[in-house]
C-alpha cells in the first residue's frame, strides 16, 4: 500500500488547489505537478514548512502561460534554470521543470530538462529530500529510500557520496547543516566523503560558504555537528579562526539565550566561536563578504574583553543594543535590564556650551565628553541635572 502525507493545513489550501487545476493533466489523467523537498520532509516530520516547492514536467513557459490564463501571476524567477514562482494568496510557490545533469565541476550544473520524475530526484542531494507528493492523493513518491532514513534520522546522499560532493561541493556543509537539523543517526560514508573531500570547499564563493555557515549556526543547538566538522577537519578549511575549547563553549551560550528568551542568531553564534579580537573578526567577515550590518556587530563582539563587568546600560549606550545583547551573554550577564530599552540622547549639544563662553573647539569636545561621562555614570539622569555637570565643568 502507498505511503500517503498526513494532511497538513498547507496541503488543503485553496490557492493550492486552484494552481494544480491550472496546469492540468498529463496523459495518465495525473496532475502536471507534484509537491517535493521540504514542505514534504518537515510535514513527514510533523514541522510547518517554510516554503513550498513543486517538480512539474512542462516547461516553464509552458507553466506561465497556463498560470497566467489562469488568472495566477507568476515571475520567472530563475526561468534559465527551469524554476518559475507563482503568487498565491497564501504564499508563492516555485514550480521547477524537471531536469537531470548533463555536466558539473563542483561549482555549478549544466542541466537539460527530463521527462522522468525519478531523474529530477536522482540530481537531488539527500534521499530525504527527493521525496514527491502527489497534490490532489497526497501519495508519496519515494525513488531512494528516503522514508527509511527519515524515519531513521539519517541524512544520507543519494548514489555515491563522493560523486555527489563531487558535482557541487557546497553539498559538504549541507550535509552537515542538515544532520544538525534533522539527523541522529549518522551515515558513515557520507561522513567519510565529506572529510575526505574537504579542502574542495575552497574553490566554492565566498557568499555561498557563508550562507551555509549562518544557516547551520542558526540552528537551536549546532554544537555536536560542530565539533565533528572540527574533528574531521572540515571547519577548519572554512573557519581556521575555530577552536574545540570555543566549541565546546558554545552550550553557555545557548543556554543563556534561552534562559533570557532570547532567540537563536547565527552572527551572534559565530562571535562566539571567534576569539574576541576585532581584527580577527574583521578578517573573517571580510573573508565571509558578509554584510556591512554583521560585519560591524562581529566587530563590535569581538571586543567585549574591555567589559570588564560594565554596567548594561552604559554598555548598551556606547555600543548599541544588539551588540550590548550579544556582549552580555557571551559573558555570562544577564541582558534582561537593557531588554526593550530605548537608548536616551544626552541632552545637551555643544552650542550650548559656546553660548556659555566657551570658545568654539578643542574644549568645547572637551567639556562635552565629560558631562556625557558623568551622565553616564549617574544613570542617565534628566537635562536639569545635566546642566549642573555642564556649570561643575565650566571655566571659573
Amino acid at each position: 500500500m502507498a505511503e500517503v502525507l498526513p494532511a497538513a493545513h498547507w496541503t488543503q489550501r485553496e490557492d493550492l488547489a486552484r494552481l494544480i487545476d491550472a496546469l492540468g493533466n498529463g496523459p495518465d489523467g495525473a496532475a502536471q505537478a507534484r509537491w517535493v523537498g521540504g514542505a514534504v520532509r518537515d510535514s513527514l516530520l510533523g514541522v510547518e514548512p517554510y516554503d513550498i516547492d513543486a517538480a512539474t514536467p512542462l516547461k516553464p513557459r509552458d507553466v506561465m502561460a497556463r498560470l497566467e490564463r489562469a488568472g495566477i501571476r507568476t515571475i520567472p524567477t530563475g526561468i534559465d534554470h527551469g524554476t518559475v514562482t507563482a503568487l498565491l494568496p497564501d504564499g508563492k510557490v516555485e514550480l521547477t521543470t524537471l531536469r537531470r545533469d548533463v555536466s558539473t565541476d563542483g561549482r555549478r550544473a549544466t542541466v537539460e530538462y527530463a521527462s522522468e520524475w525519478r531523474d529530477d530526484a536522482a540530481r537531488r542531494d539527500f534521499t530525504i529530500n527527493a521525496l514527491y507528493v502527489d497534490p490532489r492523493t497526497l501519495e508519496i513518491f519515494d525513488y531512494f529510500g528516503g522514508l527509511d532514513d527519515l524515519a531513521a534520522r539519517r541524512v544520507r546522499f543519494i548514489g555515491d557520496a563522493r560523486q555527489r560532493i563531487r558535482e557541487d561541493h557546497l553539498r559538504i556543509l549541507r550535509y552537515y547543516r542538515f544532520q544538525a537539523r534533522f539527523g541522529s543517526g549518522l551515515d558513515p560514508e557520507a561522513e567519510e566523503a565529506c572529510a575526505e573531500l574537504a579542502a574542495t570547499l575552497k574553490g566554492l564563493s565566498r557568499e555561498r560558504v557563508a550562507m551555509e555557515l549562518l544557516n547551520l549556526l542558526g540552528l537551536p543547538d549546532p554544537t555536536d555537528t560542530l565539533l565533528r566538522m572540527y574533528q574531521r577537519e572540515v571547519l577548519g578549511v572554512v573557519l581556521p579562526e575555530v577552536t574545540q575549547q570555543a566549541i565546546e563553549n558554545l552550550p553557555g551560550l545557548i543556554a543563556a539565550e534561552k534562559a533570557a528568551g532570547i532567540a537563536p542568531l547565527a552572527i551572534r553564534r559565530m562571535e562566539a566561536l571567534l576569539p574576541p579580537l576585532p581584527t580577527v573578526a574583521e578578517g573573517v567577515a571580510a573573508r565571509l563578504r558578509l554584510s556591512r550590518a554583521q560585519r560591524e556587530r562581529l566587530s563590535c563582539v569581538a571586543a567585549r574583553q574591555c567589559d570588564d563587568g560594565a554596567d548594561p546600560h552604559a554598555l548598551a549606550y556606547r555600543c548599541g543594543l544588539d551588540c550590548a545583547v550579544d556582549r552580555l551573554l557571551l559573558s555570562g550577564s544577564d541582558p534582561a535590564p537593557i531588554m526593550g530599552w530605548a537608548i536616551p540622547e544626552l541632552p545637551l549639544k555643544g552650542g550650548e556650551i559656546v553660548r556659555r563662553g566657551v570658545k568654539a573647539g578643542p574644549d568645547v569636545a572637551r567639556i562635552l565628553r565629560t558631562v556625557e561621562a558623568r551622565w553616564i555614570a549617574e544613570g542617565f539622569p534628566g537635562r536639569e541635572r545635566v546642566l549642573d555637570l555642564l556649570e561643575s565643568e565650566l571655566p571659573a
